[in-house]
């Protein structure tokens, strides 16, 4: 009679690779491209079914209150959903692409048997990592990512393909809404685009807090909303389709944007309302349908580690981010108490080094680049909400101020998010000191991190900012 160790090992010898990774979770990875997170229902969005699909899915798992991104620019901040490293570590600024030697989510998890797809946002999410995708398709034939039956067909085809295989898979979709051009706006019609199933007028929508309320700013933010719903339509198409496939209760679903709405103040910068994004995970058998945490920050960082720990494998290498594989299991990570975010390369190859620290209360930001005279740019001001702006300047105060620091900035601001979550006063320009203590103890803060990850920015930090360090 053989020993019971023998056995076994004979057993494992006999189990295909294959088989073995058919036992493990499915991964469906859904993310909407700049879009805020008080934009969703769930999240406190006061347009009364603007996003039901999501709101759907957040009843069925996890949502997180304090879910952020690391960058608030599409490319590199995929590129630390992809590496579980800040940008400086992967080597992703801006517009670039991750560093040869830097592992990858899609690597790990193709060695591990996985079929990967990628559907849209590809030139994003591949500059360097094309190879570890078996199945790759692009907004071209995605109705410029805005189709409900493109995104359809492409995930049923993915899916399929992996069965095929005997493979589980990795299904990162990608939909291109909210970005501009906007639904209805003059830019979309001059490029036609999927049509609408609801279209909200002006007169319906909140104008959010750190913008004015002008007639122009409220159609654009109108226009804006009207693609959230389209992004709501095809993320319900997709999950409608996985239940189809029969494969809901094998595959663990997580929502999020890329960062927040292309307005001044939100997308490219370092605001609350630039990097909150809405988290959303549904694990069957693990998260609790509708339950929610209010307490524990989690990060872009974090993505790649969860989903790999999902799939039963090690987190990457020298990661920056870990799993909140706990969290939704309901337990305590008290550690996860802030978040750290950051700027470097816009998409005009302007550089702009921003740091930020956020906890619950308290927003640090600091801007390496204001020195008076350097003006900001990006994509953000395309639009009409900044024409709108400028325009009003000439005769309101109030707006001429935020233009002007909308442009031109300074070092450091520090924001009481619980009293002014729209981040319009900045306490550092308050004419007591009442608010140093804090400045100071966030901007250490700041500093210890950039020690830690060996930010490069960290010399101009200190030669700007006093700090007194132990």
């Amino acid at each position: 009679m053989k020993p019971l160790g023998a056995l076994l090992c004979l057993a494992l010898l006999f189990t295909s690779p294959v088989s073995l990774a058919a036992e493990r979770m499915n991964l469906l990875l859904i993310t909407v491209d700049d879009m805020n997170c008080d934009s969703v229902g769930v999240f406190g969005c006061k347009l009364e079914g603007i996003t039901p699909n999501i709101d759907q899915l957040a009843s069925e798992g996890m949502a997180f209150d304090h879910g952020f991104v690391n960058i608030a620019i599409c490319q590199p901040t995929r590129a630390v959903w992809m590496t579980g490293r800040y940008p400086h570590r992967n080597g992703a600024l801006g517009f670039d692409p991750i560093h040869a030697d830097v592992p990858t989510l899609p690597e790990a998890l193709r060695e591990a048997g996985y079929c990967n797809a990628l559907i849209g946002k590809a030139k994003h999410v591949i500059p360097t990592r094309a190879a570890a995708f078996d199945f790759i398709i692009d907004q071209g034939e995605l109705g410029r990512g805005r189709s409900e039956s493109h995104y359809v067909e492409a995930v049923g085809k993915a899916i399929s393909e992996a069965q095929q295989a005997e493979k589980p898979w990795f299904i990162m979709a990608n939909l291109h809404d909210p970005h501009r051009p906007f639904a209805g706006s003059r830019q979309e019609k001059s490029r036609p685009r999927p049509a609408v199933t609801r279209t909200i007028k002006p007169k319906e929508v909140t104008v959010p807090g750190f913008l004015p309320d002008l007639p122009l700013v409220r159609r654009e933010i109108a226009e804006y909303y009207t693609s959230v719903h389209r992004a709501d339509d095809i993320v319900g198409a997709i999950l409608r389709q996985l239940d189809e496939e029969g494969q809901a209760d094998k595959t663990v679903v997580l929502f999020m944007s890329d960062h927040g709405m292309p307005l001044p103040f939100a997308k490219t910068n370092c605001y609350y309302q630039s990097n909150h994004t809405p988290w959303i995970v549904r694990w069957p058998g693990v998260t609790t349908p509708g339950s929610r945490d209010k307490t524990h920050f989690v990060s872009g960082v974090d993505l790649a580690p969860t989903l790999l720990e999902a799939a039963g494998l090690e987190n990457l290498p020298d990661s920056d981010g870990r799993s909140i594989a706990a969290l939704l299991r309901g337990e305590q990570q008290p550690e996860r108490n802030c978040v750290f975010t950051m700027i470097n390369t816009t998409a005009g190859k302007n550089n702009y080094p921003m740091r930020a620290v956020q906890d619950e209360r308290y927003l640090y930001v600091w801007n390496g680049w204001a020195d008076g005279e350097t003006r900001f740019r990006n994509e953000s001001q395309s639009g009409r909400t900044m024409r709108a702006m400028v325009a009003a300047a000439e005769n309101d105060p109030a707006v001429a101020e935020r233009v002007k620091h909308f442009l031109y900035r300074t070092t450091e601001e520090l924001y009481d998010l619980q009293s002014d979550p729209d981040c319009l006063v900045n306490l550092i320009a308050e004419p007591n000191d009442q608010y140093s203590p804090r400045a100071s103890a966030m901007s250490k803060r700041l500093w210890h991190w950039m020690r830690e990850t060996n930010d490069p920015q960290r010399e101009l930090f200190e030669q700007q900012v006093k700090l007194a360090l132990d």
